[in-house]
């Protein structure tokens, strides 16, 4: 019987060991495209039972030239660069790691935060600078009593919300595909988005980039805003207008912003969200630990090795 193959269209990991390890009960062969175009990707993939994707772009036109696909394993929370519903009819079963790295997002975004709050960059810039000086980054308030808005209140959302609530957070959120009672058992009260953007002092984006969300948090929602209020972001980076947040940060009416994501990465080199005070910027390491990229490619590659057996996935992607 021969031996399934398996292609991966690109790959950030300094190794693919933790894969290949899940993987070695159906000994499969694994070839790695040169690049992540269509083309290369295509090389390597067209005659392939699996495919491994990170980043790469898998479009409905090069999913329908695919002769043998059975199965494709996204090594990620979100699936936005597949076509999921052009796999569907084509019968792929897409997968997805969707409870890893919960607790390195959300300790990330607690840790963006309270540097926002406590202006820890700006404090360390000028004592680096030789300015001992105090009155250079007042006000800063109290986090007890203040609010957190999360928008979005999935698997990261539900590991924040415990460590926000240890430093005095008021915690509310915002996600009409969550239940009630789930948010009440968090200890956390649902709100719609209006009462979120009006009561808020820190937001905290982690919705999915779907077409109803691109661009969510726009001019109308920067004004709606409560005045001052920080923003952060560690889902997307096009579920926030840029144009319209360097506006916001320009008028004063948003008071800062943390930003893990970014709509085009890397960071232009002038992009105007550079050398302001205001705005914290880290180069999308939300996700990062040695411990969550082992978890991840193990449970994204022991998906596929379940679906070329014959058996059900744990994280099977559903097409609504």
């Amino acid at each position: 019987m021969p031996r399934p193959l398996i292609a991966v269209t690109d790959s950030p990991f300094p190794s693919l060991d933790p894969a290949r390890a899940a993987l070695a009960r159906i000994d499969p062969e694994l070839r790695m495209a040169k690049s992540a175009s269509e083309d290369d990707i295509l090389a390597v993939a067209r005659d392939a039972d699996a495919i491994l994707v990170t980043y790469a772009r898998l479009a409905g036109g090069l999913l329908r030239q695919l002769t043998r696909c059975k199965a494709i394993g996204r090594f990620g929370l979100g699936v936005d660069n597949i076509d999921v519903k052009a796999a569907a009819e084509l019968g792929i079963t897409v997968t997805y790691v969707p409870d890893y790295c919960m607790h390195e997002v959300s300790d990330h975004a607690m840790a963006l935060l309270l540097a926002l709050a406590r202006k820890i960059p700006l404090s360390n810039k000028l004592v680096q600078a030789g300015r001992w000086e105090m009155p250079a980054v007042v006000p800063i308030h109290r986090l007890t009593g203040r609010v957190l808005g999360l928008v979005g209140f999935g698997n990261i959302p539900r590991t924040l919300a415990p460590k926000a609530k240890a430093f005095g957070l008021r915690v509310i959120a915002h996600d009409p595909y969550v239940l009630p009672d789930v948010l009440a058992a968090a200890g956390v009260e649902g709100v719609s988005f209006d009462r979120l953007l009006e009561l808020s002092d820190f937001i905290s984006i982690h919705a999915p980039l779907m077409p109803a969300t691109r661009g969510l948090f726009n001019a109308d929602v920067f004004g709606r805003m409560k005045p001052g209020a920080l923003l952060i972001n560690t889902a997307r980076g096009p579920l926030i207008d840029e144009p319209a947040l360097i506006a916001a940060l320009d008028s004063g009416r948003l008071g800062g912003a943390a930003l893990d994501v970014v709509t085009i990465e890397p960071l232009a080199k002038d992009s105007k969200l550079l050398v302001r005070d205001n705005v914290i910027l880290t180069p999308h390491t939300a996700f990062y630990s040695v411990e969550a990229l082992e978890e991840l490619q193990t449970k994204c590659a022991a998906d596929v090795a379940r679906v070329l057996s014959g058996e059900p996935p744990v994280y099977p992607v559903k097409v609504d």
